[in-house]
This record gives C-alpha cells, structure tokens and sequence, in this order.
C-alpha cells in the first residue's frame, strides 16, 4: 500500500518568468496595452525586474537579464512555441485593443475563442476567452 504521507500535489501555477531587454518597454506592454498592474510588494533583487499579479495567485515575472537564446529564432505562430496561457473574459476587447497598438496576433488554428501574440521581447502569450475569467 502506497503511503499517501509523501505523495505530491501541484496546487497552481505560481508564476511564470519572462527575459526581457528593455524593462521599460516591456512595461509599456504589459501594462499599458494588457492592463496588469505592478505588485510593489515584491522584495527588490539584484537586476531589474517587475512582478504582475494575475488572478488571485498568480503572477508573472518580468526579469531583465541577458537572453542566453537571443540566436534563436522563434516559430512564426506563438502556438507552436512555448507560452503561457491566460484567461480573459472578451477575446474581442483584447483584438480592438492590440489593433489600436498595432500589435500582431494569430487566432487560434484549433477554432476556440483565443489568440497568440508576442510580447516586445518576442515571447508567447496565449489568450483564452472563458466565462469565468476574474
């Protein structure tokens, strides 16, 4: 019999880490376009960096810091690259949005309501219309 003691259970994602170039370009993105806003609460580290929450536990944490990948180049579509995935509550408001900025993005190939676009640094964002999106 298993001892369920020492069995592990993931809870959620606590957050997720992107490497930029220009923190404050960077900014101007996710706060500016996307709506996130700083958490001053976070401990000030060795580089430049800024911490977003997203929903109730989550956050995502920009980092400036050398890209060790900055010869690699990136599928076309964010769908085939690594991501992450956040929810939203209207997929159309974030379309108007990114048209006003100019900023590129790609329906999703599997016929949900979502949509892939990348960030000044070129990493993948998902966004996933879903009824329940806080």
């Amino acid at each position: 019999m298993q001892d369920t003691t020492k069995l592990i259970h993931i809870t959620h994602l606590h957050h997720a880490t992107f490497l930029v170039a220009d923190l404050n370009r960077a900014r101007i993105f996710y706060e500016n376009v996307l709506g996130l806003v700083p958490d001053g609460k976070r401990p000030e580290m060795s580089f430049p960096g800024v911490w977003y929450n997203v929903g109730l536990l989550q956050q995502i944490h920009l980092m400036q810091l050398p890209n060790p990948e900055t010869s690699t180049q990136r599928p076309a579509y964010g769908g085939r690259d690594r991501h992450i995935a956040l929810s939203v509550n209207n997929l159309n408001a974030l379309m108007q949005k990114f048209d006003s900025a100019t900023i590129s993005y790609t329906i999703s190939m599997s016929g949900r309501p979502a949509l892939f676009c990348r960030d000044p640094d070129d990493n993948a964002l998902e966004f996933i219309e879903c009824e329940s999106s806080l």
